[in-house]
């Protein structure tokens, strides 16, 4: 490498999705629709539950927490790239880079947690029906989403201290819509193999632990409704989970069919397919997934319309 490529960098290049010029009008236009149909539905889930104490249980608890991530897991990258296709000025300082990347995977291992979290909250309710009010109690349920923010705001303080000791070349372009860990890594002129080894690590731990849960949880739930002689029973409890199924289907799936894959010419292009499934699309579509099957959210959502219609006369 040519000493003069490793002078320090001040700013990258955000490449965005696409870079030819007609493209742009029909990108802004998709993806600030879509950042706004995230905002409101998940503000609307958050205060459905918030206005409604019928809905003051664990369950909905861990639903408020999840819509919240999905906010500002949307936040941390669509209205910059937003601000890119309408001013086509695709620079980012690299402290603004290390931000991002910090809030993306803060907020998306925290995405994976409190999917995990369900999952235990309904195999409490399920398995476990008649302890269920002791065990999953306030103090638990506190400790069951304070636990996975420490941990994962540990892990994001560790890959950006790392990535910030690491010498980047001169022309960094990164091939995404925003600063992620492993395209802004590929860029460096520096020893990785540091990083490459934590990234390792943390992503075996935070990977399984949340799949780990998950999955274990759907088998003791299945193997219990299975077991039920109510044919009632069976559908309440396929109806509860359901939705939660969907959403990690949408998510695990994703990763394991974009991430799971040897290297190829078109990764850069699978990497953004993964971001904007995990990070966009899953974000805009968890409160119609959560909504449109859940008889006791949909109850809150007309209450607190009804109720917003009523103050305006």
């Amino acid at each position: 490498m040519e000493p003069e490529n490793q002078t320090e960098v001040s700013e990258f290049l955000l490449l965005g999705l696409s870079e030819k010029p007609e493209h742009q009008p029909f990108l802004f236009g998709l993806f600030l629709s879509v950042y706004l149909v995230t905002i409101t539905g998940n503000l609307l889930i958050i205060l459905a539950i918030i206005t409604d104490s019928h809905l003051h249980i664990p369950t909905y608890f861990f639903l408020t927490n999840l819509s919240l991530v999905d906010i500002f897991w949307s936040s941390t990258t669509v209205p910059k790239m937003l601000v890119n296709i309408q001013t086509q000025r695709r620079a980012i300082p690299f402290a603004g880079c290390l931000v991002q990347m910090y809030t993306s995977h803060l907020f998306g291992t925290m995405h994976s947690f409190l999917l995990a979290m369900m999952a235990i909250d309904g195999f409490m309710a399920i398995v476990h029906p008649l302890h269920y009010s002791v065990i999953m109690s306030p103090r638990v349920c506190r400790l069951l989403v304070g636990g996975p923010w420490v941990i994962t705001n540990l892990q994001s303080l560790v890959h950006t201290c790392l990535m910030a000791q690491l010498t980047f070349c001169t022309g960094s372009e990164i091939p995404h819509f925003f600063c992620d860990l492993m395209p802004l890594l590929k860029l460096s002129c520096s020893d990785k193999h540091t990083n490459e080894l934590v990234i390792f690590a943390f992503g075996i731990f935070m990977g399984i632990s949340p799949l780990s849960c998950i999955l274990l949880s759907s088998i003791c739930i299945s193997r219990k409704v299975f077991k039920s002689p109510s044919a009632q029973g069976k559908w309440k409890a396929f109806s509860t989970c359901g939705s939660h199924f969907t959403v990690v289907s949408l998510l695990h799936g994703t990763i394991f069919a974009l991430y799971l894959q040897p290297a190829s010419p078109t990764s850069s292009q699978k990497d953004k397919a993964a971001a904007l499934m995990c990070g966009v699309v899953i974000a805009m579509l968890n409160p119609f997934i959560y909504s449109l099957r859940n008889k006791d959210i949909k109850v809150a959502l007309r209450k607190l319309i009804g109720k917003a219609a009523s103050s305006q006369f």
